[in-house]
């Protein structure tokens, strides 16, 4: 059986806020840790019946990069739960949160920009 490993390495500031973060995998592309500016890692615990998250960024994140961050992870949740489930239904709404988020997001820096 084939293992892979992903592995995060987090620097932390004197008071434990993210400084700086760096992620490798076995399986990537290339070699040698990637610095990053977030990361959002989601397990399922199946003891208790839900999900443990990990949401760190460290303070070179824009608010904009924070907010299309996670416009595409929504995306990318609805493309999984179709593939995952055929579930086309929840697959859309979730396609058409990330549109309206898009949107809003659009008249935001269209406003800032002003």
């Amino acid at each position: 059986m084939k293992s892979s490993e992903i592995k995060f390495t987090v620097n932390l500031d004197d008071k434990n806020l993210p400084k700086s973060i760096q992620w490798d995998a076995s399986d990537k592309e290339g070699e040698g840790a990637e610095a990053t500016k977030s990361i959002s890692l989601n397990v399922w615990d199946n003891l208790n019946h839900s999900t443990l998250r990990i949401d760190l960024w460290t303070e070179d994140m824009s608010v904009a990069e924070m907010k299309r961050f996670y416009i595409d992870i929504i995306g990318g949740m609805a493309q999984t739960i179709l593939n995952a489930t055929g579930d086309e239904y929840m697959s859309e709404e979730m396609k058409e949160l990330c549109d309206r988020l898009v949107k809003h997001v659009n008249e935001e820096n269209k406003k800032a920009s002003q």
